[in-house]
């Protein structure tokens, strides 16, 4: 293959650009018009292709995190926090598109998936694996400082360095609640809820599964701490 004095890369495309980024193939990913059964199976592919692409990266920068983490290297590891949120965010904002859709279309477009569900996704499955690593960790690091939960939040500024990084995983918590949530509804607007999902699961049973947290003992915590004002303000 000859390439032009400012192409270097090998592989498919045009431009190094296009190799780098491997456009001929992931354009290819999709299928071609003569292939839908709807024409709005586009906007579903590129949606959840999308929403795949950005959670693996959020696992990605999950296990950077844990690995940071235990080596006790916080700047490092809260450096990345916010590249998780981001990625969560945008897969969360994605989804609007779907909103897109009249019920109807959904229906058709529902032919081409078969027994396909968002509980089959790879990057859900893996970010329901990698979160639960920053919270191993951060347990680690409570046992490690010899400190309660409840003591990094009375006393903060002593122990800022676990009170950020609790704090920073009940945002990822939350984060993940809000898109699960998300996804839930786009689910109940498309086909609404007394009704089975595409594996036979009931939409109404579908909820409850997405009701979870990863962290509940930081959600727990302010509880604790609510009741702990309380039984302060009864001393005095």
């Amino acid at each position: 293959m000859a390439y032009g004095p400012d192409q270097i890369l090998e592989g498919l495309g045009n431009s190094d650009y296009e190799r780098y980024i491997r456009t001929p193939e992931l354009l290819s990913l999709q299928k071609s018009p003569e292939q839908w059964l709807h024409r709005d199976e586009l906007l579903f592919t590129v949606t959840h292709q999308t929403s795949e692409l950005w959670l693996k990266l959020a696992v990605s920068e999950a296990y950077q995190i844990a690995n940071f983490l235990a080596e006790d290297n916080f700047r490092m590891a809260m450096r990345l926090v916010p590249r998780i949120l981001m990625c969560i965010e945008f897969a969360d904002e994605g989804m609007a598109m779907l909103d897109q859709m009249t019920p109807w279309d959904y229906q058709q477009v529902r032919r081409a998936l078969g027994h396909g569900s968002g509980f089959d996704s790879p990057g859900f499955n893996a970010i329901r694996k990698a979160i639960p690593t920053l919270g191993k960790e951060f347990h680690r690091l409570l046992n490690k400082e010899g400190v309660e939960l409840l003591t990094i939040f009375l006393e903060h500024e002593k122990y800022a360095d676990l009170y950020e990084l609790a704090q920073a995983l009940l945002e990822i918590d939350q984060s993940m609640f809000m898109w699960r949530q998300r996804h839930f509804k786009i689910v109940e607007r498309s086909i609404g809820t007394k009704v089975s999902g595409t594996q036979g699961t009931p939409v109404e049973v579908l909820s409850k599964l997405n009701s979870f947290n990863f962290f509940p003992e930081l959600w727990d915590i302010r509880t604790t701490i609510t009741n702990y004002a309380i039984a302060q303000e009864g001393e005095n």
